[in-house]
């Protein structure tokens, strides 16, 4: 346990220990006296946990090693105590040698990782335009990682390593703590210089005591990519700045984008932090190296609440984690555990009631318990939420019609589909990702893998951000959306071989403008050859990705919204009939009445994208071919086949029945007569009630017609022998 807190300080302050030995050059352990000497200046600073903790106590000892004995602040944050000038005072850091078998066996070898080639030159991008990828990578990209301590914007406050999910930063960067000598105007510091962890783990600031970590400091960097944490607090960027703030300026940005609040997570709105779900085996790593999101994540909807059939522990272990195989998994019931191991232990046990659940991966959850036929969650931020597993709804009769019909009657939803397909009401769907690198301005921006290598080789103070630094590379990375939507996201088949959400990924063309201000790239999107159904000539690389939008709701989307709509499918909007062909350039100028532009100094305002010629939200045809990729992280990922839309497809079902409605029948004729006459409205429930009623009579009449038909050749054949 030492050797993890040893890792942990490590980590949450960036520090190296190598300047200051004990009986060296900066000898400063002839005073081991108990008085901190950093609090004569931070007099009144936070505690930053509980000083009886095991945690504090093993820092003061590993202090009192060094020889710095009270000084305990040095341990992570360096420093000289010895001096009362703050440039001394803030310079060095403390010896500490890790035992050899400390790491390595803690966490076992997870393989090898490779580091990002070096930014290019300008004069390397005008030879292969393709190298200004990796300047893109290094200016956007890698400054959600940890290694760094991210923007000095609104949002983007945060601190690295652990410290960036551990230390409290709010939005708008600024210290509202009692230390005198932490500037209370300059953005850029920690709200309170205390620890958030778990629900043991109490902050307080303002008079306000919270435990756990804020889904706030989750979406510091979970706000671009799939944009998972701004959707479970329902945000959705937006190209508006309204509605204006208090003293009428435009809407201020956070995370340098506007945004439009919509429905959150039902899961956020019942005070259930990202933790709660996201334990530390997601987060904290189980020690390989996760090729994507979905592999690291173990939970899954049925884990708490089940099926209709089945409570959780009636379940089998793999059921709706079918990675290996693309049907659902069977075998005994996983039941429930009575210990939580060694390594799920680390943080607050509860009391085990009937038992621990156990996740579709076989590992107990000591948050998560069964009393009764209930499911207690005790959450990081202090709540117990009590919940009733699907099986026990609907043994008291407390499911919607509609939750009946989706969940117990249909049992392909349950087995082929992830809960979430139906139970996330929207998510962001940022079409087209236009990409510019441009080289030809003589811009510089942050390298922030530069930056964190600084930090791990040299030392750098943690206080220092990336932007403030000089690890500078050229290129000025800018990116547009063709256009944003947030109803009813599209449908494809995950890593886990069940149908899941697909929302736009990377949607990217490329452009790519030269020192010599010359386009390298303009609007090109690659292909990619021999993947995902293309042969030789490449698949679209404008990637639709497969994910779980985090906007869960009990209102279920429509049952039309995915057996009657095209996009739903993978058809795009309206079937892609919409948009205009986008290879074609389009000028916004006086023409003729066939088109021909008239003036001669007119251009196009909606330039070509070559290699696009259907809508961003089309990326399978009716026919099956494939037109973009999809997913791609695990093999399994893939859009609905042929099959697959076929059952789901409804489209033109009423003209099954309208064809003959109201005069090609003789009796839909006089039916609709009687309707006339007797003027009876035909809404929604009509039709309903209509459409029930007859596939009844119908069903009964296809059993019962066949067996009378039977009965009565029998008795014809019974007759006939008798008189002969």
């Amino acid at each position: 346990m030492r050797i993890v807190i040893i890792i942990f300080l490590i980590c949450i302050f960036g520090v190296t220990f190598s300047s200051f030995r004990p009986g060296g050059e900066n000898d400063s352990s002839t005073d081991s006296g108990s008085s901190n000497t950093c609090l004569h200046c931070h007099d009144g600073i936070e505690e930053i946990k509980d000083p009886d903790s095991y945690m504090m106590e093993t820092i003061a000892e590993i202090a009192e090693e060094a020889g710095f004995a009270g000084n305990s602040c040095i341990v992570c944050h360096g420093g000289n105590p010895e001096t009362t000038d703050k440039t001394l005072a803030h310079k060095g850091s403390i010896p500490y040698f890790l035992e050899d078998d400390g790491p390595k066996d803690f966490y076992p070898d997870p393989g090898s990782m490779k580091q990002l080639p070096p930014a290019p030159t300008a004069a390397e991008v005008k030879e292969n335009p393709q190298l200004a990828a990796y300047t893109y990578i290094r200016q956007e990209c890698q400054r959600c990682h940890i290694g760094v301590k991210g923007r000095n914007k609104p949002g983007d406050y945060r601190g690295m390593g652990c410290s960036a999910c551990h230390i409290p930063y709010s939005t708008e960067g600024y210290y509202e703590g009692n230390d005198p000598s932490i500037s209370h105007t300059e953005p850029g510091h920690v709200l309170v210089h205390s620890l958030q962890s778990s629900r043991k783990c109490e902050v307080t600031v303002n008079d306000k005591t919270y435990s756990g970590i804020p889904i706030r400091t989750c979406v510091t960097c979970h706000n671009r990519g799939r944009r998972i944490g701004t959707s479970y607090m329902g945000l959705l960027e937006t190209a508006y700045k309204s509605p204006f703030m208090p003293n009428g300026d435009e809407q201020e940005q956070v995370f340098t984008k506007n945004y439009l609040h919509l429905h959150a997570d039902i899961h956020k709105d019942k005070g259930m932090l990202c933790q709660d779900c996201h334990t530390s085996l997601d987060v904290h790593s189980s020690g390989i190296l996760a090729g994507t999101t979905l592999a690291a994540v173990e939970i899954e909807c049925q884990d708490c609440h089940g099926t209709p059939q089945k409570y959780p522990w009636e379940l089998p272990i793999g059921f709706s984690d079918e990675i290996a195989g693309d049907r659902p998994a069977t075998g005994p019931a996983r039941g429930l555990a009575d210990e939580v191991p060694d390594y799920a232990s680390k943080g607050t046990i509860f009391d085990m009631e009937e038992g621990y659940l156990i996740t579709a991966r076989g590992n107990p959850m000591p948050q998560v318990v069964k009393k009764g036929n209930e499911v207690i969650v005790y959450t990081a931020g202090g709540k117990d939420i009590v919940l009733s597993p699907l099986k026990t709804l609907l043994e008291e009769n407390k499911l919607s019609e509609e939750a009946v019909i989706a969940m117990d009657n249909i049992d392909g939803h349950i087995n082929h589909m992830e809960c979430y397909t139906c139970h996330n009401t929207w998510a962001p769907q940022c079409y087209g990702c236009h990409l510019k690198v441009d080289y030809s301005k003589n811009a510089f921006r942050t390298d922030w893998t530069a930056d964190g290598n600084d930090h791990n080789v040299n030392g750098l103070s943690a206080d220092a951000r990336g932007e403030a630094n000089n690890h500078l590379i050229p290129g000025k990375v800018e990116e547009q959306r063709s256009y944003i939507l947030f109803e009813d996201p599209a449908m494809a088949v995950n890593g886990e071989h069940r149908i899941s959400n697909c929302i736009p990924g990377c949607n990217t063309t490329i452009t790519v403008i030269s020192e010599d201000n010359e386009p390298l790239l303009l609007n090109h999107i690659f292909r990619i050859p021999d993947v995902e159904g293309a042969g030789a000539e490449g698949q679209l690389a404008s990637d639709m990705a497969i994910v779980h939008p985090h906007t869960v709701s009990k209102r279920a989307r429509s049952c039309e919204s995915c057996h009657n709509d095209p996009k739903a499918l993978g058809y795009g909007i309206e079937n892609g009939t919409i948009i205009a062909d986008p290879s074609k350039p389009y000028d916004i100028d006086l023409t003729t009445a066939e088109g021909v532009v008239l003036a001669k100094k007119s251009q196009a305002q909606i330039n070509a994208i070559p290699n696009l010629d259907h809508d961003w939200s089309r990326f399978v045809s009716e026919e099956g071919k494939q037109l973009q990729t999809v997913g791609h992280h695990f093999t399994g990922e893939r859009p609905l086949n042929n099959e697959e839309r076929a059952l789901i497809s409804r489209e033109g079902v009423c003209s099954s029945c309208h064809k003959s409605i109201p005069d090609n029948d003789l009796a839909v004729s006089l039916l609709s007569h009687v309707r006339e006459m007797a003027d009876i409205p035909v809404s929604n429930d009509m039709h309903t009630t209509l459409l029930n009623r007859s596939i009844i009579l119908t069903a009964w009449i296809e059993i019962v017609v066949p067996v009378v038909i039977v009965l009565v050749v029998i008795l014809l054949i019974w007759r006939w022998r008798r008189r002969r």
